[in-house]
């Protein structure tokens, strides 16, 4: 009768909440619509009456659907997904049957007997199910009162709009006894937060053979977990490089296996990331992660020029974030690599990004190059940087993508705030890229998207002849396995170029 709970959720998308809290002084919610009436009164114990009925209608959405899931740990995929659901015997996605029950506790907290009704017992029976898009109203009615207690007993019925019966049974309540009006309370806003984006960002290295990585110094929990999950995700071959009996105390304190992994003994985090860099240089690994030694010394091993892991092109950072409220992913540059980036670095630093942005699938990426306004001024730099880069890229000097700029923030990624202020651009409202002025505006957008906008974010080094993977110890573990996928499907690039090139 009722719907299996799962212990954890399980769906790949499950959502996360947020909620804007609602007054402290706010009356009781009525939940038959997320706009409730100004006002409403409960119906104490003495005046109800046999025969007394109330209703509530709802609509069923996806996101009803994705809220109760999240609220009750359902994530059976008959309710989501909709190649499991099309071959179960409703052929669809149907709602948890709980869901009609919730209608039943709205019209009983909010209506009959409404403020003050507490739930004593409820017996349902589901009779239909409930599709998305189809309109259930709840109905309760007065069945018969019990005065030493208070209780009413009250028979339930849920139809759907072509008036099926989907729900049937008996509530038992204790009514209040006091007459009670209160402004109807604003219900909390909440907003589903998918991952997507990262998603299928990792759907993309399916068929892809793990990449030998280089872990340089994993001697923490986080980051010596990061290179095994990602291990175990398929991602990578981790080689782990640093202190062997410090990083096995780790592991079997953390209870992971690391047996299977080679494990090169190397005692301080500057020897390690030397040897991790020569593995790279002589073609032993196709990636570089980041263990727990400071980003400076890997980085000093990858740029200095013995260790052959340069390029013609400067070393930048990107940051791919998924931002729920954003229909693409996003690229950061440089928000941690370059400080204060001159004209001549930016050409590397988009070219870098768009580069990327090509080996993620997208074939010409659109380019926002950010400043705090729209037009040049010759009293903020960012504004002519801006300028030239655009006609670069109009003389071919810069190639793959679609840039624009300067542009603020807001025009390059809302297409009505570019509208309202008469900007007409391809790349406005639709940015793949955003090239920050500095390194302390991007570190600050990043993190302001990560933490006030819950958006899930992947860092990854590139201009160096392999990718390099730098994780936080604040990342999740999605942000973690994105990051090694970008690492992925760039290595595999440059192997494909490699290729071409010997050809």
């Amino acid at each position: 009768m009722f719907a299996e709970f799962a212990s954890t959720a399980v769906l790949a998308s499950q959502p996360a909440i947020t909620t804007a809290a609602a007054p402290a002084d706010a009356g009781y919610a009525c939940n038959d619509d997320r706009a409730p009436a100004d006002d409403f009164a409960n119906v104490p114990f003495d005046e109800i009456e046999i025969g007394q009925s109330a209703s509530m209608s709802r609509q069923l959405t996806m996101d009803d659907i994705e809220l109760f899931a999240t609220v009750s740990g359902d994530a059976n995929p008959v309710h989501f997904d909709e190649r499991f659901a099309a071959g179960t015997r409703h052929h669809k996605i149907i709602a948890h049957g709980m869901w009609s029950g919730a209608l039943v506790s709205g019209v009983l907290g909010t209506k009959l007997p409404g403020s003050g009704t507490v739930y004593l017992g409820q017996n349902l029976k589901f009779q239909h199910t409930v599709g998305l898009g189809d309109v259930v109203t709840a109905t309760v009615t007065v069945a018969s009162k019990r005065s030493e207690d208070n209780a009413v007993i009250l028979d339930c019925v849920c139809v759907n709009q072509n008036g099926d019966v989907i729900v049937t049974g008996t509530a038992e309540v204790a009514a209040p006894t006091r007459k009670a009006r209160r402004d109807a309370r604003e219900l909390p806003q909440v907003q589903l937060i998918h991952h997507d984006q990262h998603d299928a960002l990792l759907s993309k290295c399916d068929d892809l053979a793990p990449v030998p990585t280089a872990v340089v110094y994993p001697c923490n929990e986080s980051s010596l977990r990061g290179a095994v999950e990602a291990a175990e995700a398929g991602l990578v071959q981790p080689v782990l490089i640093g202190p062997a009996d410090l990083i096995r105390e780790i592991a079997a304190t953390s209870s992971l296996d690391i047996d299977k992994y080679r494990l090169i003994d190397i005692e301080l985090a500057p020897d390690a990331a030397e040897a991790a860099a020569r593995l790279a240089r002589d073609g032993e690994v196709e990636a570089l992660m980041k263990g727990s030694l400071h980003t400076d010394e890997l980085m000093g091993a990858v740029v200095r020029k013995e260790n052959g892991l340069r390029t013609r092109s400067r070393i930048s950072h990107v940051f791919l974030l998924n931002v729920p409220t954003y229909p693409r992913p996003l690229l950061i540059t440089d928000a941690a690599i370059n400080i204060a980036p001159t004209l001549e670095d930016k050409v590397h630093i988009v070219q870098n990004a768009i580069n990327l942005a090509h080996a993620l699938g997208v074939a010409k990426p659109n380019v926002a190059i950010l400043s705090a306004v729209e037009n040049i001024n010759l009293k903020i730099p960012s504004t002519l940087e801006a300028a030239v880069l655009c006609k670069m890229a109009d003389r071919g000097q810069i190639t793959g993508g679609v840039l624009d700029g300067p542009l603020a923030f807001d025009n390059a990624i809302s297409a009505e705030a570019a509208k309202t202020k008469g900007i007409d651009s391809p790349v406005a409202g639709a940015a793949d890229i955003l090239l920050v002025p500095d390194l302390e505006s991007g570190n600050m957008l990043a993190k302001q998207l990560s933490f006030l906008a819950n958006a899930d974010a992947a860092g990854i080094v590139l201009g160096a002849k392999v990718p390099i993977i730098l994780t936080s110890r604040a990342d999740n573990l999605r942000s973690r396995l994105a990051s090694c996928a970008v690492a992925a499907l760039l290595a595999t690039a440059n192997r494909d170029a490699h290729k071409a090139r010997a050809a």
